[in-house]
């Protein structure tokens, strides 16, 4: 079933002049064990407040996971699908319980006018019930900087700011209560209790991030 939906995506992106696919097979994301770049780069959340990774980071790293408002890898598919940030809160109390912070990060320059703007981005934080900072990553320099291709798309940080996992969120966009494989909260288990990350790595799956030639 997971199969054939992400074989049936792939179709509709094609038809769709790519609305979602696959990541990006050209462009490189951090090598595991590179250090967080752009650390101090200052981003603006639904509330106006500045957050950089720096502040964002608790005593045993940080969480980036680059979002949007429409994917529906991220927010479901008409009821066929949970879609992955019905886990972001989950994730978030999870990341907080093993000292780790937070951030959706928003790199949809192509859209800021339309369904990515920060109003939607808003309106969108609200509905769901966002319990970790929503920020604008404007003209997605972090995202380059970080070579995230999809939404979502996860990094894990510890707390020397080194990168310790990437990827996706787990194994199954379907349903949360059909995942087999946690790897984020796997991760974050791991990193909490000071052991090596067994997988550190996974394929990121969902929308592009909807860039714009600069």
């Amino acid at each position: 079933m997971k199969k054939t939906l992400f074989i049936a995506a792939a179709l509709v992106a094609a038809i769709a002049g790519s609305a979602f696919m696959v990541a990006d097979a050209e462009m490189e994301s951090l090598e595991i064990g590179a250090a967080a770049p752009m650390v101090k780069y200052e981003m603006t959340d639904v509330n106006g407040q500045q957050h950089s990774l720096t502040s964002l980071a608790q005593e045993n790293g940080v969480l980036v996971v680059f979002s949007c408002n429409t994917c529906p890898f991220v927010v479901g598919r008409d009821g066929k699908s949970d879609g992955w940030e019905d886990r972001y809160n989950e994730v978030y109390g999870v990341a907080k319980e093993a000292g780790v912070g937070m951030v959706l990060v928003n790199s949809n320059e192509a859209k800021r006018e339309g369904a990515d703007s920060m109003d939607e981005m808003a309106s969108h934080s609200k509905s769901e019930g966002y319990m970790m900072p929503y920020v604008e990553d404007k003209n997605h320099q972090l995202a380059d900087a970080f070579g995230a291709r999809t939404t979502p798309h996860v990094f894990l940080f510890n707390k020397d700011m080194k990168l310790v996992y990437k990827g996706a969120i787990d194994d199954n966009v379907d349903s949360g209560k059909e995942v087999k494989e946690h790897y984020l909260m796997d991760a974050l288990g791991q990193l909490k209790d000071g052991k090596e990350i067994t997988v550190s790595s996974t394929k990121p799956l969902g929308c592009s991030i909807k860039r714009v030639d600069k």
